[in-house]
């Protein structure tokens, strides 16, 4: 089979890889359509905790069951399948155990003609999205679904800041909120983005990159009930500024570093609830995908590349020029 192989930092090819054989318990899924995550970007460079080389990378997946290792059903063979990239979550729904991992590191990923994952992992490919719509949802959808609704608990008509819209699993808060009729706002460092949004359904969006424009937004628009964010960074602070008394700030990344300092005595004055999170539960992701399929939404596609222009792919991500996901066709 073909695979996207990283053989060393920032060393990306394509090449001939067995094709793999499913193990008891698991099957053998002929992708058909891969998504990036920044994720991936992170592992390319070297940057993420545990990085081995050589490995395929990619976490998001979704094709038609090709065979089964002993003990699993032959009916799976031919279904179409999304693939849940969170492995080993663990009893616990309040947070995962430390077996967990995640599919493309350790395990080889998605950015290839096949791949072996438990059938446990798959659901059922939602009728109403594409193989590229179908790819571009399990992390990041996954992510978005939990920060929102799992601890954020966001409720009908109350008012949600999404920062760094743009970005898969921003879209996919944006998108979510919306359904449940919640009230969203967005930042980003770009115009047309901003605009895109709009026409996704953000009430209003403003640039970040602008001086002052967390106490200018938050005058005009604010308080927020909730507020979702991935960067963390020197602007954290504009975040507790922004937030409503008994409002929650929910993180899911630091692409910008930690914050400088924090200001204590607004936290525990507001009430403000800080919940960190991280992906989610088998039982998170059923939800996600009934969620999505009983509103019938189609996840944003930004841009689709075969399989063999994987580089162009991450250089795309790499330089931030996407709106929604950026997939791959094998």
């Amino acid at each position: 089979m073909k695979a996207v192989r990283l053989t060393g930092t920032n060393t990306l090819t394509l090449d001939d890889a067995p094709k793999p054989a499913p193990r008891a318990g698991e099957a053998l899924v002929q992708i058909r359509a891969a998504a990036l995550n920044h994720r991936d970007v992170w592992i390319k460079r070297g940057e993420y905790a545990g990085v081995r080389y050589p490995l395929i990378p990619g976490s998001d997946g979704a094709g038609v069951v090709n065979d089964v290792g002993e003990g699993v059903d032959p009916s799976w063979v031919e279904r179409e399948v999304i693939i849940n990239p969170a492995f080993d979550w663990g009893h616990r729904e309040r947070a995962q155990e430390p077996r967990f991992t995640i599919l493309g590191l350790p395990h080889e990923g998605t950015f290839a003609e096949y791949v072996t994952v438990p059938v446990a992992q798959l659901a059922p490919k939602p009728a109403h999205l594409s193989w590229e719509e179908s790819a571009a949802l399990p992390l990041a959808g996954l992510t978005a679904f939990r920060a929102l609704f799992r601890r954020a608990h966001l409720e009908a008509h109350e008012k949600i800041l999404i920062t760094g819209i743009g970005a898969g699993t921003a879209l996919f808060a944006l998108q979510f909120s919306k359904a449940v009729g919640a009230i969203p706002f967005v930042t980003s460092s770009s115009p047309e983005k901003l605009q895109r949004a709009q026409v996704l359904g953000a009430k209003h969006g403003t640039l970040y990159s602008m001086p002052s424009w967390a106490k200018e937004f938050g005058e005009q628009y604010g308080p927020f009930d909730v507020i979702v964010d991935s960067a963390a960074g020197p602007g954290f602070a504009d975040l507790v500024d922004l937030a409503a008394p008994g409002g929650r700030i929910v993180v899911f990344g630091a692409t910008r570093g930690n914050p400088h300092e924090l200001a204590t005595r607004k936290i525990f004055w507001k009430q403000l609830s800080l919940l960190g999170t991280t992906m989610g539960s088998p039982a998170d992701f059923a939800a996600m995908v009934e969620f999505v399929t009983r509103h019938a939404i189609h996840p944003v596609v930004s841009a689709t590349f075969p399989l063999a222009e994987a580089g162009a792919a991450f250089e795309m991500m790499e330089s931030a020029g996407q709106f929604g996901k950026i997939v791959l066709r094998t």
